[in-house]
């Protein structure tokens, strides 16, 4: 059994950084941020405290973190060292080379890589048996889900470790038995961005048309029945029926679509340049944000409440 009162090292106080570090700093952990960079550092007591009032928690919680601006004082003590740095592989490997030198041998190594294999982020690591994929969601303090990868290295104790930690802070883990790129969350939404993507670039519709067929269609029940289990409820000889009519008409460009690689190239990198897919302005990409965030923190509300 994982003890509440793990001491957390956090590498990254940026977007993923600063949620996960929260989650465990709520579920009682004294939590450990380094963070190089002064600006994000600054940074991270307002982010914080903008959790704080979203989720209607105690103040006092925020005291359980640190912030560090060197990299040996935030990982002393630590039982779990969470990456979360830019999805660059030297970066990563450079990172988890300087932590393994800075924490003890039994120290467990988790990488939040969103698509990188922890294969590859450990490879030259002299304990690649205690590094691990912990993928957590966008944002990590309100989606449940954290997968958690287990590479070709890790021990079975390892992940049973740090899933234990996982559910103790009130995630819901999951074990993926294979390091592969994109594991499976990302896997199954790229799948499903790559036809989206298609479709628009083939004139079938445009991308708010897309939007609203999948929050108003399968989206709306996508929260209470997976696909593998949509499968079952209508039969899987009518799924087969299915994708024998469609399989082959399905996007199989190679590589990113060339629409999207146009988009890029133009500047037109979504909500942050006003376009992408869809024309934004400042308003309706801040709704869009806000609706996001009250949305899931209702959700997480009310997990909390039914686990009370």
């Amino acid at each position: 059994m994982v003890s509440p009162l793990q001491r957390i090292g956090v590498v990254g106080g940026g977007l993923m950084g600063h949620g996960i570090a929260y989650l465990f700093a709520a579920a009682g952990h004294q939590v450990a941020v380094f963070e190089p960079m002064a600006e994000i550092r600054a940074s991270m007591p307002r982010r914080l405290q903008a959790i704080l009032d979203l989720l209607g928690d105690d103040p006092a919680l925020l005291k359980r973190i640190a912030a560090h601006d060197m990299l040996a004082p935030a990982m002393e003590g630590v039982a779990f060292a969470f990456e979360a740095a830019p999805e660059k592989l030297p970066l990563k490997q450079q990172i988890f080379a300087e932590i393994e030198n800075a924490v003890a041998s039994e120290t467990i190594l988790a990488s939040n890589s969103s698509a990188i294999p922890s294969t590859k982020i450990g490879r030259h690591l002299k304990h690649r048996d205690r590094v691990v994929g912990t993928h957590f969601w966008n944002p990590p303090h309100l989606v449940p889900l954290v997968e958690v990868i287990q590479n070709e290295k890790a021990s079975d104790d390892v992940i049973q470790r740090t899933m234990e930690l996982l559910r103790h802070a009130g995630k819901v883990p999951v074990h993926v038995r294979r390091d592969v790129p994109g594991f499976v969350g990302n896997r199954l939404q790229h799948a499903m961005k790559r036809e989206a993507i298609a479709l628009v670039a083939a004139g079938v519709c445009d991308a708010e048309t897309i939007d609203t067929v999948v929050k108003e269609g399968f989206g709306a029940r996508t929260a209470v029945l997976g696909p593998m289990e949509q499968s079952d409820l209508v039969g899987l000889n009518l799924t087969l029926d299915i994708a024998q009519v469609l399989y082959e008409h399905l996007d199989s460009t190679p590589g990113p679509h060339p629409f999207l690689r146009d988009k890029v190239k133009a500047g037109k990198l979504g909500m942050k340049t006003g376009e992408g897919f869809r024309k934004w302005t400042p308003e309706q990409a801040d709704a869009v944000r806000t609706r996001l965030s009250r949305f899931l923190a209702e959700q997480a509300k009310a997990r909390k409440k039914n686990t009370a």
